[in-house]
C-alpha cells in the first residue's frame, strides 16, 4: 500500500442483543433451503471467480461452495455472531478466510485493490445501498466484477408487492433492517459501473415477500 492509497475508516456496527444471534441461527438452519431456491442463478453469476474474493455479508458461509478450494475470502461481516460458524464452514471448504467486522458502507480496503466482490441477500439489509455500491466500485480494479443475487421489490399491484408492504416493519425488525421494497436492480444499474448484466426472476418459497429476485454481474 502506498501513501496515495485511500482507505475508508471503518464504521461501527450497532449490535442488537437478540437479532444478531437470531439471524446467525436462522441462516445456519435455513441457509440450505434458501440456497437451493437460488442455486441455479447463483452458479450463473458466481462461476469463474478469481482466487481472492471480497464478500459483503457472507453470514455463516452460504456462498463458500461456489468458491474453489484454496481460494481466499475477505469477509465483510459486521455481525460477530456469524463469525464462528463462518470460520468453521471456511475450514470445511478449504477456503482461506479473513474476517473484517465492518459495515459495507465503509469497507477498510484500499482503492482499486480487488478483482471480485460478491453478495447475496445483503443489499436488502444495508443502511445505504448506494453508498455500498460506491464502495464496491472504489475497491474494484478497472475491469473487476461485482456479482450479486438479491431479493427485490415486486411489481406494483401484485399480491407479492402488497405482502411486502404489509410486513415491512416486522420483517425489517427481525432481519436486521432487511427491506423487501428496494429496487436493487435499478440501484446497481445507476451506480456508475461500466456495464451491468442482470436477470430478474422469481423463486418458489413459503416466504412470499422473498420470492422476487435479481442476479447479475456489474463490471467496474
Amino acid at each position: 500500500m502506498t501513501s496515495s492509497d485511500h482507505v475508508t475508516p471503518p464504521a461501527p456496527f450497532e449490535e442488537h442483543a437478540v437479532r444478531g444471534r437470531f439471524n446467525a441461527l436462522f441462516f445456519r438452519v435455513m441457509g440450505g433451503y434458501l440456497d437451493r431456491r437460488m442455486r441455479h442463478h447463483k452458479w450463473a453469476v458466481l462461476a469463474g471467480l478469481p482466487d481472492t474474493v471480497v464478500e459483503l455479508g457472507p453470514g455463516v458461509g452460504a456462498n463458500l461452495p461456489y468458491l474453489a478450494s484454496g481460494s481466499r475470502l475477505i469477509a465483510i461481516e459486521p455481525n460477530p455472531h456469524m463469525h464462528a460458524r463462518l470460520r468453521h464452514a471456511a475450514r470445511a471448504h478449504g477456503v482461506d478466510l479473513e474476517v473484517r467486522g465492518v459495515v459495507a458502507e465503509r469497507i477498510d480496503l484500499p482503492d482499486h485493490s480487488v478483482d471480485a466482490v460478491i453478495s447475496s441477500l445483503v443489499l436488502c439489509s444495508v443502511r445505504d445501498p448506494e453508498a455500498v455500491l460506491a464502495e464496491v466500485r472504489r475497491i474494484l480494479r478497472p475491469g473487476g466484477r461485482f456479482s450479486f443475487a438479491e431479493h427485490v421489490v415486486a411489481d406494483p399491484g401484485t399480491l407479492t408487492r402488497w405482502t411486502q408492504r404489509a410486513v415491512r416493519r416486522p420483517w425489517a425488525w427481525v432481519f436486521e433492517g432487511c427491506s423487501c421494497e428496494r429496487d436493487l436492480a435499478g440501484a446497481v444499474e445507476g451506480a456508475g459501473f461500466r456495464s451491468v448484466d442482470l436477470r430478474r426472476y422469481r423463486i418458489r418459497s413459503a416466504f412470499l415477500p422473498f420470492t422476487t429476485h435479481v442476479a447479475g454481474t456489474a463490471v467496474a
